[in-house]
């Protein structure tokens, strides 16, 4: 009876841990500085992730504020320890020169779901 007792115990520790098993979201960085740059220059980062949970992470969605920045990202499920990035690219031609930080909300089904990374940088007129 005790024997059984035990395999019960370990099986239904073994169910809640699947229970519990989530996707967690760690980037290598939050933030990218462009420097300095010509407003007629589209620039282009590439933030890398890590699926540091148990289970498979997927992306939901990667947006910003503006039209001035677009995010593309990994849309297959990441596993467990693989990598998958966020492509952002910022276009100004159509803003002011001068400082700039962009935050681009990436949504996923995470324990940490929302996670904002940043871009920044200072755009110059043509000369």
């Amino acid at each position: 009876m005790k024997r059984v007792l035990f395999l019960f115990s370990i099986l239904l520790a073994a169910v809640f841990q699947s229970l519990n098993a989530q996707a967690v979201i760690k980037f290598d960085k939050t933030t990218h500085n462009f420097g300095t740059f010509s407003i007629s220059k589209p620039q282009t980062v590439t933030f890398s992730f890590t699926n540091t949970g148990d289970k498979p992470l997927v992306i939901q969605q990667a947006f910003s504020s503006c039209g001035c920045t677009v995010a593309d990202f990994t849309k297959q499920p990441i596993e467990p320890g693989k990598k998958g990035e966020v492509k952002v690219t910022y276009d100004g031609k159509n803003t002011y020169a001068g400082p700039f930080k962009k935050p681009v909300t990436v949504r996923s089904n995470a324990s940490n779901s929302l996670v904002r990374i940043y871009i920044e940088g200072t755009t110059q007129e043509d000369k």
